[in-house]
């Protein structure tokens, strides 16, 4: 669905896949934020298609976080010949996992072309600002489209709430710190990982302090 201006949402409804929401920015660049499970791709490439884009089309893909639900599908389009970027912790985090549990794929399937910290990034004039915000997992970011006051947020938070600490990495002070310190910033759109997204800077900040109210004695 279209959002905005340069900004389509790929959003999931089934809580029980448990596949999360992948965002489209198309302005100048076209980066897919997110592209989730690989069972469930076709719900990418059909709103991909529905735009008349294919994968080889997209210039990057960025994941929020390392986990399956988040970064599978990624590989797709590394074949495709499209950049692939994350933060180094998470990829460090599903390298030791993938170890550890004996697991079957190779994590060099899912190498990213270079790795995404604090700060700027610009890609053909499209400009993101990187924060890291761990918690949900150590190599967790968010991403702030300032032209848009766009913050993509991952499972940081949601509307009405926020992502788990109970997984390898989850931190439930650190999850916390990173919630303040976005809940700060000038935003009009929050699009998280999972749910529904937000428009409107006030129920933004509404969000904000719901969540730390209801939510954050429990972590």
């Amino acid at each position: 669905m279209k959002i905005l201006n340069g900004l389509h949402g790929f959003l999931w409804t089934s809580y029980q896949a448990n596949n999360c929401n992948a965002f489209l920015l198309d302005a100048g660049a076209r980066i897919l934020i997110d592209p989730g499970h690989l069972r469930l791709f076709d719900h990418v490439k059909t709103g991909l298609r529905q735009l008349g884009l294919e994968v080889k089309d997209l210039d990057l893909v960025i994941c929020t976080h390392g986990h399956p639900d988040h970064v599978e599908s990624a590989k797709i389009f590394k074949k495709a010949g499209v950049q692939f970027a994350m933060h180094p912790r998470d990829w460090e985090l599903g390298r030791e996992m993938a170890v550890a549990l004996g697991a079957s794929v190779d994590p060099a399937s899912l190498a990213p072309d270079f790795f995404l910290g604090e700060g700027d990034l610009d890609v053909k004039g499209l400009r993101l600002e990187v924060l890291h915000t761990p918690g949900h997992s150590p190599g967790s970011i968010c991403l702030y489209w300032k032209e848009k006051k766009a913050l993509f947020t991952g499972d940081l938070i949601f509307k009405d709430g926020l992502g788990r600490t109970d997984l390898p990495g989850g931190n439930g002070e650190e999850l916390k710190q990173s919630i303040r310190r976005v809940s700060n910033w000038d935003v009009e759109w929050l699009l998280p990982g999972h749910g529904d997204f937000i428009g409107g800077s006030t129920e933004v900040r509404r969000n904000f302090a719901r969540v730390e109210e209801f939510w954050f004695v429990y972590i």
